[in-house]
């Protein structure tokens, strides 16, 4: 019996598609939209069209208190039109910040907090049927409270809450907590320390 590797799922074997041509359409600070002309053998030629994330990954935090507490957001969102909950989180604003050094950031200006440390909990493609982006989410733990930062005009009355971590969970579970990124770091960490 021949030696063999079987895998259960290979992202990486070969595309039923071939990109033909690729034409930026609009370019924004955070990201660039592209349209780009494709062929697949089963179905000929067609068009997508693919937001393009600038300046790396966007960077969520989970800040965790020594009481098993979250700190979570309270903002307004322009696109939806509603109030969220949500971990602190946004992206670099130039090519040379690294992941860390914009968690730190965005801790401080959103939540008010600074970490003694910080550790990658998670990494996951955001919409795969039509971005790029990804979001790394880290824990942050030895939390001190600071003067919380200025914040953008979309949200100019946001607020931090700190709410211990079974009622997030809740919140995640009943649909109260609807951002993505804060759905899947809240259940990372409750399974994380409340797994059997």
């Amino acid at each position: 019996m021949a030696d063999k590797t079987y895998r259960e799922f290979d992202p990486w074997r070969a595309a039923p598609i071939r990109e033909e041509k690729r034409e930026e359409i609009l370019e924004t600070h955070y990201f660039d939209i592209d349209r780009v002309d494709l062929f697949s053998t089963d179905i000929g030629h067609f068009e997508r069209y693919i937001l393009r994330e600038n300046d790396g990954d966007t960077i969520c935090v989970l800040p965790i208190t020594d009481k098993e507490e979250v700190i979570l957001i309270e903002q307004y969102r322009v696109p939806n039109h509603s109030w969220t909950l949500e971990l602190p989180a946004g992206h670099a604003t130039n090519k040379d910040q690294k992941p860390e050094e914009v968690a730190e950031l965005k801790l401080e200006e959103e939540a008010g907090y600074q970490a003694s440390q910080y550790s990658p909990v998670v990494r996951f493609v955001n919409t795969p049927s039509f971005s790029t982006q990804h979001t790394i989410i880290y824990r942050a733990t030895g939390l001190t409270q600071v003067q919380r930062g200025t914040l953008g005009p979309e949200s100019p009355s946001s607020s931090a809450r700190v709410i211990p971590l079974t009622k997030a969970y809740e919140l995640a579970l009943n649909g109260t907590i609807v951002d993505a990124k804060s759905i899947i770091g809240i259940l990372n960490e409750y399974t994380r320390r409340h797994a059997a």
